[in-house]
């Protein structure tokens, strides 16, 4: 499978299982053009750049050397404590996904839930109140380039129970999936970063862009000097 990719002028980031672009704007706002792939076609209809419907490992493996910065975000499902309730079998693409990157020779970042913990090399983790987001999530990110993080502030602001608007007495919103009004999903998308997402599932899956934004600013410094000045 063969796509063309049209002509940049910056750095470049293979943004794979993309999914509706959360890590995609903030990987464009550190001033790299993004090209994204996912097996979910409807993602296409949000994704804000460039979007590729296929296979993110086989894509890779054609690709992924015309790229500065590789990234991914594996399904994480098989991860979730919900897993434990539903007893579902997910792919478990974390290890392969490594395997493909580092076979690439690209610099990357794979990033995925707390619960993957263990099956990521020296991860490092980003929260909302960060970068002065209204929620608390939490996010593990595995680089080969090396990161700082910032301070974690303390959780102290309340969260209102997931499908409920924030309050005065509850700031902070839990944003997870469920049967949830379309006033909810407005508001989550605007606590996220990400108000061109308009689905439910599209926000509880998305990573805030502030995340990726603040890594690839840092992945910038470390690419090389050709690269970087493209």
């Amino acid at each position: 499978m063969t796509h063309p990719i049209p002509p940049q002028s910056r750095t470049r980031v293979l943004d794979l299982y993309c999914h509706r672009g959360g890590m995609a704007m903030g990987y464009h706002q550190a001033g790299f053009d993004v090209v994204g792939v996912d097996l979910d076609p409807e993602c296409a209809t949000e994704y804000p750049f460039t979007f590729i419907h296929g296979d993110a490992i086989d894509y890779l493996m054609a690709h992924g050397h015309e790229f500065d910065l590789v990234a991914g975000s594996p399904p994480c499902q098989k991860y979730s404590p919900l897993n434990a309730y539903n007893h579902k079998t997910y792919p478990d693409l974390i290890a392969p996904t490594r395997d493909a990157m580092r076979a690439v020779g690209r610099p990357y970042v794979i990033e995925n839930v707390e619960a993957a913990r263990p099956e990521l090399i020296d991860p490092i983790l980003l929260c909302g109140p960060m970068f002065d987001l209204a929620m608390y999530r939490h996010r593990l990110f595995e680089t080969s380039i090396p990161l700082t993080t910032p301070t974690h502030p303390p959780h102290g602001p309340l969260c209102t129970r997931n499908g409920y608007l924030p309050t005065p007495e509850r700031p902070f919103m839990t944003i997870t999936g469920g049967r949830h009004s379309k006033a909810w999903q407005r508001a989550a998308a605007r606590a996220m970063g990400t108000p061109w997402i308009t689905t439910i599932q599209g926000v509880c899956e998305a990573i805030p862009p502030a995340y990726a934004q603040w890594i690839g600013t840092q992945a910038q410094a470390h690419l090389p000097t050709e690269a970087a000045a493209a």
